[in-house]
């Protein structure tokens, strides 16, 4: 069955999970307080996340290639 929370959860880049692990706070709440924070300013933090978004991936590459030239 389609499960579209599952769907947005696998490609939704891992932020909210991160930051919610970084603060202490459980995953849902950090996109409930993102979506309240971007209708209230017009979409702007959609910007901060992409960026959080790409550090994360090149932090997960680097990690990959790091264990891969030390194994």
């Amino acid at each position: 069955m389609f499960n579209f929370q599952n769907l947005l959860e696998r490609s939704a880049f891992g932020v909210s999970a991160y930051i919610g692990e970084k603060v202490g706070i459980a995953s849902s709440r950090v996109r409930l307080y993102f979506i309240y924070l971007s209708c209230a300013t017009f979409g702007s933090p959609i910007v901060i996340y992409l960026f959080v978004a790409f550090w994360l991936n090149v932090k997960k590459h680097l990690k990959e290639r790091k264990a891969i030239l030390f194994d």
